[in-house]
C-alpha cells in the first residue's frame, strides 16, 4: 500500500494513502492525532475527505458528474426522476417490477395526515416555504417513529419522497392564500406536483408535458452532488443516530443558505435589479469586470467545475425548449439571455471560466415555468432528497461509521481567574 510521510518536531509519521475507484487519492490521517498529539487544520473542509462513498463521482477539471457510475447526461436524457431516486438509494437501476413498486409507493404515500393541515393553518402567509418544508419533514417523525428494520426504513424513504412534494406545494398555496390541492394517484410524480402547485377549483388545469419533462430534468440534475454543505450536514446529523426525518430536515436548513441552494434565487434577484435600473446589462458586465467594484455576477462559474458545469449544458438546452414552447415574454429572461451571450463570448469571462452555471439556468427555467422565486430553494430540496437519503443509508449501513466530531485549534484567551462582580 502506498503511504505518505509527514514530519513534525523531527519525527516522521507514515500515513496510508487511500485510492478510490476513479483514481482519486487521499491521505488517511485517522491515527495521526493519537500518535502525534497534533491535528490537521482545513477550514471549511475544502481539502478533507470526511468519508468514502460509492454514490456520486465528480471530476471538476473535466466536467464529469456520474451517479453510481452513470453519466449525468445519459440519466437526464433517458431516465425518470423515480428511476434516479431508486438508483441513488439502492445502488442500481431498477427492473420493471422494482420501478413499478417504487413508483406505486411514491403515489400511494403522497397524502399527508389530515392533522398536519393544522400546521399549515398556523404558519403566517409570509412564512418562507423552506421554513415550512424543514418543519414539516421534522414533524413526520411524530407520525412515523422509526422502528429498526429494513422494511420500515424503505417505507419511511418512500414516505418522505412522496409527502415532501405535497408539503412543498402546500407551502406555496398557503403563501398565496389559495385552497390546498390534494395529490392525485393517476398523475406522475412531476405532473402531480405541478397540479398541486397551479390548479385552482374554478378552472381545469392541464399539466403541460413540456413542463413535466423540464421538471424531471431539473430534479435529476439536482439529485446529488457529492459532499456538499447540505449532504455533509445530513451525514453529520445522521452520525448521531438521529432519525431519518430529523437528519433530512437539517439538510433542508443547510440548503436554505444563499451560498448553497439559494444561489438560483440570487440570480433572479440580480436580474430584477438590472431590470429596475433600466435593463442596462452592459453596465453590470463592466461593474463585474472592475476589480474595485463589489458587484458580483451571480450564476457564473463554479467552485468545483473548472471548465464547464455539465448540468448547465443540459439545462441550457431544456431552457431553450421551454421558452420556445411556452412563448414566454419576460424582461428578466431577456436580460438573462443577454448576460449568457456575454459570458460565453466575452474574452474576460471566457479566460476566467465564468460560464453560466446550473444555478443561472435553473433560476431562469423555474421562472419561465411560473414557479415563484421563494420556491426555488424548495425545488432544489425536492431534487436533492434522494441524494441525502442515499448518503444517510450508506452511513447507516457502514459498520465502521462513527459519530462525527471535528476538532479545532483554540485561539481564545488562556487561563484567567474569576473576578467578583463588585471588583470589576
Amino acid at each position: 500500500m502506498d503511504s505518505a510521510k509527514l514530519s513534525l518536531d523531527g519525527q516522521d509519521y507514515e500515513l496510508p494513502v487511500v485510492v478510490g475507484s476513479e483514481g482519486e487519492r487521499g491521505v488517511d490521517i485517522t491515527r495521526f492525532r493519537g500518535e502525534s498529539g497534533a491535528i490537521t487544520l482545513d477550514s471549511g473542509y475544502g481539502n478533507t475527505g470526511a468519508c468514502q462513498s460509492a454514490i456520486c463521482f465528480i471530476n471538476g477539471e473535466e466536467g464529469i458528474l456520474r451517479y453510481r457510475g452513470y453519466p449525468i447526461e445519459q440519466l437526464a436524457e433517458n431516465a425518470t426522476f423515480a428511476e434516479v431516486c431508486y438508483l441513488l438509494i439502492y445502488g442500481d437501476l431498477p427492473t420493471v417490477e422494482q420501478l413499478q413498486g417504487f413508483s406505486d409507493g411514491l403515489t400511494y404515500h403522497s397524502m399527508i395526515h389530515e392533522d398536519m393541515k393544522k400546521f399549515f393553518e398556523g404558519y403566517p402567509a409570509s412564512a418562507h416555504p423552506m421554513a415550512v418544508l424543514s418543519s414539516m419533514i421534522a414533524s413526520l417523525a411524530t407520525y412515523y417513529p422509526e422502528v429498526a428494520g429494513e422494511e420500515d426504513d424503505d417505507l419511511n424513504i418512500v414516505r418522505i419522497l412522496a409527502k415532501s412534494k405535497t408539503m412543498a406545494a402546500w407551502s406555496y398555496k398557503k403563501s398565496i392564500g389559495q385552497p390546498l390541492v390534494y395529490p392525485l394517484n393517476h398523475l406522475s410524480y412531476t405532473a402531480d406536483f405541478l397540479n398541486m402547485m397551479f390548479s385552482v377549483p374554478t378552472e381545469k388545469y392541464e399539466v403541460s408535458q413540456v413542463l413535466q419533462d423540464a421538471l424531471n430534468v431539473l430534479l435529476i440534475l439536482h439529485a446529488d452532488h457529492e459532499q456538499n454543505c447540505s449532504t455533509s450536514t445530513v451525514r453529520m446529523v445522521a452520525s448521531s443516530q438521529a432519525n431519518i426525518f430529523a437528519s433530512l430536515s437539517a439538510g433542508v436548513c443547510a440548503l436554505w443558505g444563499p451560498l448553497h441552494g439559494g444561489a438560483n434565487q440570487k440570480v433572479l434577484e440580480m436580474l430584477e435589479m438590472i431590470r429596475q435600473d433600466g435593463s442596462d446589462y452592459k453596465k453590470y458586465v463592466d461593474m463585474a469586470k472592475d476589480k474595485d467594484n463589489d458587484f458580483r455576477m451571480m450564476g457564473f462559474g463554479h467552485r468545483v467545475y473548472k471548465n464547464f458545469d455539465p448540468r448547465a449544458t443540459i439545462l441550457r438546452k431544456a431552457c431553450d425548449e421551454v421558452l420556445e414552447e411556452l412563448g414566454v415574454d419576460d424582461p428578466l429572461l431577456e436580460i438573462a439571455k443577454q448576460l449568457e451571450d456575454v459570458a460565453l463570448n466575452d474574452e474576460y469571462f471566457v479566460e476566467r471560466k465564468l460560464y453560466p452555471n446550473v444555478d443561472f439556468y435553473s433560476g431562469v427555467l423555474y421562472r419561465a415555468m411560473g414557479i415563484p422565486t421563494d420556491m426555488f430553494t424548495v425545488m432544489f430540496a425536492l431534487g436533492r432528497l434522494p441524494g441525502w437519503i442515499a448518503h444517510l443509508k450508506e452511513l447507516r449501513d457502514d459498520p465502521s461509521s462513527r459519530i462525527n466530531r471535528p476538532r479545532q485549534i483554540y485561539t481564545g484567551p488562556t487561563v484567567r481567574d474569576y473576578t467578583p462582580l463588585a471588583e470589576r
